[in-house]
């Protein structure tokens, strides 16, 4: 059995978190993966209503009190404290507060009970992380999916092991069991997936949406501002999105500053009829390992089981 910190003191079977993507990362697919083995995680934006979260929220704990956590953007709990409050209420084990600085939040969360996880994309922002008092810091890499920073995770994940002596777990590109066995024998504690359960069936996303991630290959993605441009989403320069290539990205990438009243006519209708040459999927570059849906019972299992053993064979084939 693995044994790491994720599993030991947080009593998960298999040491994998599911990243709190908005909207697909629901109620059902949160407690789902903590079912699975791991700890789900119930996705938010800035325009998240409370009551979304609320409801998401008790699905995700449903009558059994499931584990479960809550991500959060905190520029956007900057403009909507509010949020915070709520998912206070909710009552998560673990909340999730990244893309800013989470200092201002882990005294009331730790007040609550509650255990904070905080994303980083540096490794100054790993140690001002780990300063303010988080429990874990999440090392993500240019490789996920969604918003991220610059650097990739290998890199990264090294720099901050060797800056912090806070729990790290690596996310970016992490899609299978070697990607975690990988992860986990470099010094992380365990691994923070979320491209490869774009395609579970619990997913609160669109069969297009599912087609698309596992057609993609893995040089299919692009990192750009485009696709909040177009939403005008006040995210922070540092974070572009990483997401599948599409015709509109193509077109739009590197200018999208620019963008015509068509070109937002022409998104918004595209995004209410599903299309996904105009409209984003966020996906990252581990989407070309993707290729078929499954449960997300299959997937956790799978990535956990086939890790072990992996992690097994080679150190018996390594080490004297």
């Amino acid at each position: 059995m693995l044994r790491t910190h994720l599993t030991e003191q947080w009593s998960l079977r298999y040491p994998i978190l599911g990243a709190p993507m908005a909207s697909t990362a629901n109620g059902k697919l949160a407690r789902a993966i903590t079912k699975a083995g791991g700890l789900g995680q119930v996705g938010t934006s800035g325009e998240t209503p409370i009551e979304y979260l609320e409801e998401e929220s008790s699905i995700a704990r449903g009558d059994d009190d499931t584990p479960f956590g809550i991500g959060m953007m905190i520029w956007a709990l900057e403009r909507r404290p509010e949020l915070f409050d709520a998912a206070v209420a909710a009552r998560p084990f673990l909340l999730s507060m990244s893309f800013g600085s989470p200092a201002p939040y882990v005294d009331r969360a730790h007040a609550a009970g509650i255990k904070i996880a905080t994303q980083v994309n540096t490794v100054a922002a790993a140690r001002e992380a780990a300063a303010a008092g988080v429990d874990v810091i999440v090392a993500q890499g240019t490789e996920a999916g969604g918003h991220t920073g610059f650097v990739s995770t290998l890199p990264l994940l090294q720099g901050i092991l060797d800056a912090v002596d806070v729990p790290v777990v690596a996310a970016g590109g992490i899609v299978t069991a070697r990607g975690l066995a990988a992860v986990l024998a470099a010094g992380a504690q365990g691994a923070w997936i979320g491209t490869v359960l774009l395609v579970a069936t619990e997913a609160g996303n669109t069969a297009g949406v599912r087609q698309r991630v596992i057609a993609a290959a893995e040089s299919d993605t692009i990192h750009t501002h485009t696709f909040d441009d177009v939403t005008r989403t006040p995210w922070p320069d540092q974070y572009p999105g990483r997401a599948l290539r599409n015709r509109f990205a193509d077109e739009w990438h590197g200018r999208s500053k620019s963008l015509t009243e068509d070109a937002f006519a022409a998104y918004s209708q595209a995004r209410s009829r599903d299309d996904y040459d105009v409209a984003v999927v966020y996906a990252g570059e581990g989407s070309g390992l993707v290729n078929r849906e499954r449960t997300t019972e299959e997937i956790v299992g799978e990535i956990g089981r086939e890790a072990e053993a992996l992690l097994r064979r080679r150190s018996a084939e390594l080490l004297d």
